[in-house]
């Protein structure tokens, strides 16, 4: 899980770039929510419908695409340090002692199951 706490940039980690992502995720499903339940009572007939419901997409589209820029950033982050760990150690993402210790773990798991 180290990776998660990289530092990317001004003091941001990848965690507290996907915190972010999930924390916008929650906020704008209740901002969503109260906002309907606020213009629920203002539609009183369809050409109320027709003035309303445009301005919930509008609002919905706009969360989409902010979240879609943070996602193709974190997803530019893992790239960056999927390759910087991969051109270290050989292309596994994990150290050689890394490799070691669950290679000793597969072998624990296969005396028991003798």
């Amino acid at each position: 899980m180290s990776a998660l706490e990289n530092n990317i940039f001004g003091g941001k980690k990848f965690s507290d770039l996907l915190e972010e992502i999930y924390n916008n995720q929650k906020k704008k499903d209740k901002q969503i929510s109260a906002l309907i339940s606020e213009l629920k009572p203002l539609v009183q007939e369809i050409g109320d419908a027709t003035l309303i419901v445009p301005l919930i997409k509008e609002y919905l589209e706009i969360g989409v695409k902010n979240d879609e820029q943070l996602i193709k950033m974190a997803t530019i982050v893992q790239r960056i340090m999927s390759n910087n760990s991969n051109s270290a150690d050989g292309g596994f993402g994990i150290s050689e002692e890394e490799k070691a210790q669950l290679l000793a773990e597969l072998d624990k798991f296969k005396e028991e199951d003798k």
